[in-house]
C-alpha cells in the first residue's frame, strides 16, 4: 500500500537534513539517471549527487534573484575570458554548510563522499592567476551579498590536459564536458546575434548620420549559467558562459547534393569560436579566432545586460545607475567600442552623452607589467572583422589626442605612446590604450604594480587622468583555500579563534598570541606532516609520482614563463647537486628535500616549454644517482591544476614566488601558500613586498635586486660578469653547457641557452642566482637546526595573511570604483514556492 507522502518528504529538495539529501539522491539516482541495481556508475552517482545539491542551490538561486529584482539592485558585470573554477561539488557543498549532511548521507547508503567527489574533472576555463582571481572574486561578491554576474565563455575544450615524454610537454585535449556537467543550466531561450565582417552603410536620418553594420556573417550566442554559492548558502549568483551555436548548423540542399562536409560547415565555423581556450595565435588564422572570441562574448554579455536593465527603466542615461561592468584585463577591452556602438547606432544617443555613460560605467584592470603582453590587433585585421568598431575606435582616438596635446605640447613621442592607434606597419590598435581612454577607473593589482603603471608603463595617462588610478590589491577566498582545501588546519584556526575568519579574515590576526604556544605549535606541525602524506597520496594516484613526506616540500607551481624563472629554481638544484656530490659533509648535513614543479607553457611559447624539458632533464638525473637521491629528489607534476593545488599547497614548506623584480603584477599563488603557512622564499615583486610587510621581514626569506636596481642593470648587464666571479655558478653553468643534462639529445636545449647565455639573460637570472642560493640554503638550515622556529614562522605568516582575501579586495572594488551596495538574501529552507512559481501569469 502507497505510503500517504507527508509535509516533509514534499519539502525533501529545499531542506538540508542528511536523510533529506539521502532521498534526494536516491531518486535522481533512479529518475533523472535510471540507475538500479543491475546498472549504476560512479559517474552516475557523481550526477545524482550533484543535481541534490543543485536542488537546494537553485530553490535559493530564485530567492536571490527575487530580492535583487525587487531592490533594483545595482549590478557587478564582471567579464573575463577566463574563470579558472576547479570542481564545483566541495566548493558548492562547503559554501552551503552541507559537508557532515552530505557526508552522512553518502555513508548511509553505503558510498564514500571522497570517492565521489573524486569522479568531477576540473572546469579548466583559464590558466593561472588571471582566471583562478576572477574565480574567488565571484566567490567573494557571492559572500558579501553583491549582486553580480560573470560572463566568459564556455570552451568546449579547456586549457589542455598537458602530458610529460621523454620531459617535453605534450598538449591533449581537455574535455572537460564529455560526461556533461550537472552544475550549469542551458538558457536557448537566451540567445544574441554577433555579427562579424560586412561593411558600414551611412545613412542621413531625423536630422542625423546613422550608421548601419550590414552584409554580416553571423553566428549566435547562447547562455549556460552556473551557480555561484556564497558563503552561507544565502546569495547565489550567476556565471553565465557564452557558446557559439551556427543560426543555420545544417544545409539540407547540400546534403542532398552529396557534399555532406559543406552541409555542416557553417555549424563547425561558428562553434569553432567558443571551442578552445587560447588557440595558438602565433597563426594569422589564430590572432583572428582570438579577436573573434572577444568580440564574441562581449557582444553577448553587452546585449544580455541592456535586456536586463531594460527590464527596469526605459531611461538609457540611468544606465550606469544599474550596471557596473568590469574589464578583467584587455580582453574584454572592445567593450568600449561596443557599448559605443549599441548607445550610438541603437539607442541613437549623441556622441558625448553615449561617451560619459560608457565612462560611467566602464572599469579596467590591468594585470601585466610586460608591454608585449599588452594586447594589439592590427587595423586590416579589425576593419575586415569589426568595421564599424573599427570607425567608432578611430574617433575616439581623433576626439582624445587633443586633449593629450594640450598636456603635452610639442611632445609628438608622448602623443604617440597615448593614442590608441599604433603608427606601425600594418597600424595596430593597442587595446590596453583604448580601455584606459574609455573607463572611469584604472587599477593595478598589487600596490608595487600600481605604482609601476603609473609611473612607468602608463606615465603619460598617468598625468592626463591621474584621478583614474587606484590599487586593488588581489586576494584569494580562504573558503576555498583554507577552509575546503585544508579542512584540517581550518579546524584548528576555528577551535583555537572561533569562525569568524571564514567571512572576516582580517581575524586571523589573533593567531600571532598562539605562534609561542607549545600545544597550538605541535598540533599546526602535525597538520602539516599530515597534509604532505595526502599530498604524497595524491601524487602516486594522479601521476605515478612517489614523494617521502618526510622532506621539506619546496614548490614552484605557477605557469611557466621565462619571466617567472623556474630556471633560477632548476640553476640552484644544480648547485645544490654538486655540493651532494663533491662535499661529503655537506651531503651528511643536508636536509631531505624534494623541489616540485608544475604549471603549463603556452603551445607556442618554444622557450617555456624547453625549460620544461631542462627542469624535467635534471630531474632525471637528480633523482637516479644514489649518491644524492637520498637527501634531493626532484619532480615535475604533470597538468597542474585547481585540484591537484588544493593537495599540494596545505602540504609545502617552502613557497618559491621568484619572478624577476617589476615583472609580476601581483601573483595570487604567493597569497595561498602564505594562508596555508608556508615560507615564502622571494623577490620584492607584486605582492611580495605586501607579505613581506604583513608577515614581517624575519618571516619570510626576500633576495634579489629590486625593481629599481633590475632598470639600472639592464643597460650595461652581462650575465658573465655573475658567472666568472663564482666558482659554485661557473661551475653549474659548465656542467650544464656540457650537456650533462641533455645526454643524447646534444642540441635540445640550444635555443634556450643561447637567449640566457649569449643574449644577455633578459630576466637577470644569474645576477640574482647568488643571493638565491644563499637564502635558500639559510631556508633549509633553519628547517633543519630549529624547525620550532620554522614552525612559528609558518603559523605567523597564517596570522598575517588577512589582507589577502578576496573580500577585502571587493569590498574595495564596490566602494571605490563599482559603487555598489550589499542586498542580504534570506535562508529559505521551508518554503518551497515551485508550484506557485509554475502557475501560468
Amino acid at each position: 500500500m502507497a505510503t500517504k507522502k507527508t509535509e516533509k518528504q514534499e519539502n525533501t529538495r529545499i531542506s538540508h537534513t542528511a536523510s533529506a539529501i539521502e532521498r534526494d539522491f536516491a531518486e535522481h539516482l533512479k529518475y533523472t539517471q535510471d540507475a538500479d541495481v543491475f546498472h549504476t556508475t560512479m559517474q552516475g552517482r557523481y550526477n545524482a549527487l550533484a543535481y541534490s545539491i543543485r536542488d537546494r542551490i537553485i530553490h535559493q538561486w530564485d530567492v536571490s534573484r527575487k530580492v535583487q529584482a525587487a531592490a533594483k539592485a545595482k549590478r557587478v558585470y564582471y567579464l573575463s575570458l577566463e574563470f579558472l573554477m576547479g570542481r564545483a561539488m566541495t566548493n558548492n557543498i562547503t559554501n552551503m554548510g552541507l559537508n557532515d549532511e552530505v557526508s552522512k548521507a553518502l555513508k548511509d547508503l553505503g558510498y564514500k563522499y571522497e570517492e565521489i567527489v573524486d569522479v568531477e574533472p576540473d572546469a579548466g576555463l583559464g590558466n593561472g592567476g588571471l582566471g583562478r582571481l576572477a574565480a574567488c572574486f565571484l566567490d567573494s561578491m557571492a559572500t558579501l551579498d553583491i549582486p553580480s554576474f560573470g560572463y566568459g565563455i564556455r570552451y568546449n575544450y579547456g586549457i589542455f590536459r598537458q602530458q610529460i615524454k621523454d620531459g617535453y610537454q605534450f598538449e591533449q585535449p581537455d574535455n572537460w564536458l564529455r560526461d556533461g556537467n550537472p552544475w550549469e543550466i542551458a538558457r536557448p531561450d537566451l540567445r544574441y546575434t554577433v555579427n562579424f565582417g560586412g561593411r558600414v552603410e551611412m545613412i542621413h536620418e531625423n536630422g542625423r548620420d546613422n550608421y548601419k553594420w550590414v552584409d554580416t556573417e553571423k553566428i549566435e550566442g547562447m547562455a549556460y549559467d552556473t551557480p555561484i554559492v556564497g558563503y552561507g548558502g544565502k546569495t547565489i549568483n550567476t556565471l553565465r558562459l557564452w557558446s557559439a551555436k551556427a543560426i543555420e548548423d545544417f544545409s539540407f540542399e547540400e546534403f542532398n547534393m552529396g557534399d555532406y562536409t559543406k552541409a555542416v560547415r557553417e555549424k563547425v565555423s561558428a562553434e569553432n569560436i567558443s571551442q578552445v581556450l587560447y588557440p595558438n595565435d602565433t597563426q594569422y588564422l589564430g590572432k583572428v579566432l582570438r579577436l573573434k572570441q572577444q568580440y564574441f562574448f562581449v557582444a553577448c554579455s553587452l546585449a544580455d545586460i541592456m535586456r536586463r536593465f531594460k527590464s527596469i527603466s526605459s531611461n538609457i542615461n540611468e544606465l550606469p545607475k544599474f550596471a557596473a561592468i568590469q574589464m578583467n584585463d584587455t580582453h574584454p577591452s572592445i567593450a568600449v567600442a561596443e557599448l559605443m556602438r549599441i548607445l550610438v547606432d541603437q539607442e541613437c544617443l549623441d556622441w558625448d552623452k553615449a561617451w560619459d555613460i560608457t565612462r560611467q560605467c566602464l572599469g579596467y584592470t590591468n594585470h601585466t607589467l610586460m608591454p608585449e603582453a599588452l594586447e594589439k590587433w592590427p587595423v586590416p585585421m579589425m576593419q575586415q572583422l569589426l568595421p564599424r568598431h573599427m570607425q567608432i575606435i578611430f574617433e575616439i582616438n581623433a576626439r582624445f589626442i587633443p586633449r593629450a596635446a594640450a598636456f603635452f605640447p610639442m611632445d609628438g613621442n608622448a602623443i604617440s605612446r597615448v593614442s590608441i592607434i599604433e603608427e606601425s606597419n600594418p597600424k595596430n590598435v593597442r587595446m590596453a590604450n583604448l580601455a584606459i581612454i574609455g573607463s572611469h577607473a584604472v587599477n593595478g593589482v598589487a600596490a608595487l604594480h600600481t605604482e609601476l603603471l603609473k609611473n612607468s608603463m602608463f606615465p603619460e595617462f598617468n598625468r592626463i587622468y591621474p584621478e583614474k588610478f587606484q590599487n586593488k590589491t588581489n586576494g584569494i577566498t580562504p573558503r576555498r583555500w583554507l577552509l575546503s582545501a585544508n579542512p584540517d588546519l581550518a579546524s584548528l584556526i576555528t577551535e583555537t579563534i572561533g569562525d569568524e575568519w571564514i567571512t572576516n579574515a582580517e581575524k586571523l590576526s589573533s593567531l600571532r598570541l598562539f605562534a609561542d604556544d607549545r600545544a597550538f605549535a605541535q598540533k599546526f606541525a602535525r597538520i602539516k606532516a599530515s597534509n604532505k602524506v595526502r599530498a604524497a597520496e595524491f601524487l602516486k594516484r594522479d601521476c605515478g609520482i612517489e614523494l617521502d613526506p618526510d622532506t621539506i616540500f619546496d614548490v614552484q607551481v605557477k605557469r611557466i614563463h621565462e619571466y617567472k624563472r623556474q630556471l633560477l629554481n632548476a640553476f640552484n638544484i644544480v648547485i645544490l647537486y654538486l655540493r651532494l656530490k663533491n662535499d661529503d659533509a655537506y651531503r651528511a648535513a643536508f636536509p631531505p628535500t624534494t623541489f616540485l614543479f608544475g604549471g603549463k607553457s603556452a603551445p607556442g611559447y618554444v622557450n617555456a616549454k624547453l625549460s620544461i624539458k631542462f627542469i624535467n632533464s635534471v630531474a632525471a638525473m637528480v633523482n637516479s644517482d644514489p649518491q644524492v637521491n637520498k637527501g634531493l629528489k626532484v619532480f615535475f607534476m604533470p597538468n597542474y591544476r585547481v585540484t591537484m593545488a588544493e593537495s599540494i599547497i596545505p602540504a609545502t614548506n617552502l613557497s618559491e614566488q621568484i619572478s624577476t623584480a617589476g615583472l609580476e603584477a601581483s601573483g595570487t599563488g604567493n597569497m595561498k601558500f602564505m594562508l596555508n603557512g608556508a615560507l615564502t622564499i622571494g623577490t620584492l615583486d607584486g605582492a611580495n613586498v605586501e607579505i613581506e610587510q604583513e608577515a614581517g621581514k624575519d618571516n619570510v626569506f626576500i633576495f634579489g635586486h629590486t625593481e629599481d636596481q633590475i632598470a639600472a642593470l639592464r643597460g650595461n648587464y652581462d650575465p658573465y660578469d655573475f658567472i666568472r666571479e663564482d666558482d659554485e655558478i661557473r661551475a653549474a653553468v659548465e656542467l650544464i653547457r656540457s650537456n650533462f643534462f641533455n645526454i643524447g639529445e646534444p642540441h635540445a636545449f640550444d635555443q634556450l641557452f643561447h637567449d640566457i647565455f649569449d643574449n644577455r639573460d633578459k630576466y637577470f637570472i644569474f645576477a640574482d642566482l647568488r643571493m638565491y642560493a644563499d637564502r635558500h640554503q639559510e631556508a633549509m638550515d633553519l628547517y633543519r637546526d630549529n624547525f620550532k622556529e620554522f614552525n612559528r614562522k609558518a603559523i605567523l605568516n597564517v596570522a598575517s595573511s588577512g589582507k589577502f582575501s578576496s573580500d577585502r579586495t571587493i569590498r574595495e572594488y564596490a566602494t571605490q570604483i563599482w559603487n555598489v551596495g550589499s542586498f542580504p538574501v534570506p535562508l529559505n529552507t521551508d518554503v518551497d514556492t515551485s508550484i506557485e512559481d509554475a502557475r501560468r501569469h
